[in-house]
C-alpha cells in the first residue's frame, strides 16, 4: 500500500528534521486518509495514484504561477515536492511508449477526440499525465 510507504518517509523525513519532505508528506497522508474515509474502505492501488496524481497536477499549477511571478525560492521549493510526488507514482511512460499503446488499442487517424481519450484515459491512466495524454491523441487523430 503507498500509505504505507508515505508513512513510512514521513517517520523518516521527521527524524531528519527535513520540513519540506515532512509538509509534503503530510499532505499527500492527509489526502489518502481523506480519500479512504469519504470512500469508506481502503483505496485501491488505482485510487490511490489518482490521489498522487491530483497532489503533482496542484503541484505543477503552483509551479507555474511562481514562475510567472519570477519567484525563485518557490520556484526550487514547488519543483523539490514535485520530484518527491512523482517518487510515488509508477514510472511515466515516454512520448513514444503512449503512442505505442494508443495505436494498439485502436486510437487512428479521423477518430473524434473525445472517443479516443474513452479510450486512452483509462488505459494510461498513472502512467502517464492527461496534458500529455491529450497531446498524443491529437497527433494521432490528425
Amino acid at each position: 500500500m503507498m500509505k504505507d510507504a508515505v508513512f513510512a518517509q514521513l517517520k523518516t523525513a521527521m527524524k531528519e528534521k527535513n520540513a519540506l519532505a515532512k509538509g509534503v508528506l503530510t499532505l499527500v497522508k492527509a489526502a489518502l486518509d481523506a480519500a479512504e474515509k469519504e470512500k469508506g474502505s481502503a483505496l485501491t492501488e488505482a485510487e490511490e495514484i489518482a490521489v498522487i496524481n491530483r497532489e503533482v497536477k496542484q503541484t505543477n499549477q503552483a509551479l507555474d504561477g511562481a514562475k510567472q511571478a519570477n519567484r525563485q525560492d518557490l520556484i526550487e521549493k514547488e519543483q523539490a515536492k514535485l520530484a518527491l510526488l512523482k517518487s510515488f507514482l509508477p514510472k511515466q511512460l515516454s512520448e513514444p511508449e503512449i503512442e505505442a499503446a494508443l495505436r494498439e488499442a485502436g486510437v487512428a487517424p479521423g477518430m473524434n477526440m473525445g472517443d479516443a481519450m474513452k479510450i486512452a484515459k483509462p488505459l494510461l491512466s498513472g502512467k502517464a499525465e492527461g496534458a500529455t495524454i491529450s497531446k498524443m491523441v491529437k497527433i494521432l487523430i490528425s
